[in-house]
């Protein structure tokens, strides 16, 4: 499995403001969007693009733009926080939910909603902000191949080098972009030092 840990100013910058607890829940949605464009960016690297004739003020000249073949997936309801930032770089790309709740007793993920468009043969950009157990995340990746995507690639703020280590184990064929890979899970299965509930901290809820 490729995992890519993001080495840039403005994340650091970014990721800082997310951790603090201070931070109100419209200063972190405003945040985690920032963020998302620079993993977004990172994530489509390798994606395809097609050549296009254009005609600027000047001369006629080739062009190119991105191959209509992408899908977010939104790992709800953290993943919710993501989506902006993908939306305005790639406005053509396609939406899909996958709703997945983590077990607070056994930290398993528990399956509630679906709601995916084609994936066959398409890019898939999965948006699962915290790589905790990895249980929750490789749940939808498991919901993703169903369907035979081309590639796969996880979107993530933080992660948790448990959360990694099951993913290497269960899906080697997956690319991870992840902000930070955080130190360790504490013995509640929170990401140390983290950034609290994102869900909570994006919709001020607790």
């Amino acid at each position: 499995m490729q995992v890519i840990e993001l080495s840039h100013p403005l994340k650091s910058h970014y990721l800082t403001i997310l951790r603090n607890e201070n931070t109100n829940s419209e200063e972190f949605r405003a945040y985690a969007t920032k963020l998302s464009y620079l993993l977004f960016i990172e994530g489509t690297k390798n994606i395809s693009l097609k050549e296009k004739n254009i005609t600027t003020p000047l001369v006629d000249t080739k062009g190119y733009e991105v191959e209509n073949d992408s899908v977010a997936i939104s790992v709800l309801r953290a993943g919710l926080g993501l989506i902006d930032g993908v939306k305005e770089l790639l406005p053509n790309v396609s939406f899909g939910y996958i709703g997945v709740q983590r077990n607070e007793e056994t930290a398993e993920p528990e399956y509630y909603y679906e709601n995916l468009p084609d994936l066959n043969d398409k890019n898939v950009f999965i948006l699962e902000p915290m790589l905790a157990t990895g249980g929750s995340l490789s749940f939808a990746i498991d919901k993703v191949k169903e369907q035979k995507p081309k590639d796969i690639i996880a979107l993530t703020v933080i992660s948790a080098p448990e959360g990694i280590e099951r993913l290497e184990k269960e899906h080697s064929d997956v690319t991870l972009i992840t902000g930070n890979i955080d130190e360790k899970l504490n013995e509640s299965w929170y990401i140390v030092p983290g950034l609290g509930d994102m869900g909570d901290r994006l919709f001020g809820t607790t």
